[in-house]
């Protein structure tokens, strides 16, 4: 989905944590934001998911949900969604169905050796289910209030 701004994302669904399943197609009707990170319990996400926590009231008064989603299983996820107190699901992909469907994996270089992982990346979809923005090699420090304010323009 390279260069995919402004056209329809494809449905997918993933399994999420509090025992459901995420379904991009039931999300039609308002828009919703997609992070994707490397790992749990590591201290850029624990720092990423923190922050879209501090905002989750913001971006819910928009009626903007926020998923995050990252390899690591279900039993990872809830742990690290009880730990911070996240008030958002995160979504499950080991088997790299949504990393593929935006691009996200990356070679990468992690102690001078290269690794293929998740490029911390970020997706807001609007209301039609079209992708409006996407911001790649994120930066964590601040992110999550910069895509806020893009959900208040939409």
């Amino acid at each position: 989905m390279t260069e995919a701004v402004g056209l329809k994302v494809p449905d997918f669904s993933l399994p999420a944590t509090s025992g459901g399943t995420f379904q991009l197609a039931a999300h039609a009707g308002h828009p919703l934001v997609i992070y994707f990170y490397p790992k749990d319990s590591t201290p850029g996400c624990t720092t990423e998911a923190g922050q879209f926590r501090d905002l989750h009231a913001e971006f819910a008064r928009l009626g903007c949900p926020v998923f995050g989603v990252s390899r690591d299983s279900i039993k990872s996820h809830e742990n690290f969604k009880a730990k911070l107190e996240l008030p958002f699901e995160l979504l499950s992909d080991p088997d790299e169905l949504a990393c593929g469907l935006f691009n996200v994996m990356k070679m990468k270089n992690m102690y001078g050796k290269q690794v293929r992982g998740v490029e911390r990346s970020t997706f807001l979809i609007d209301a039609k289910g079209v992708l409006r923005q996407e911001w790649r090699g994120v930066k964590v420090d601040g992110h999550a209030r910069a895509v806020l304010e893009a959900v208040q323009s939409l």
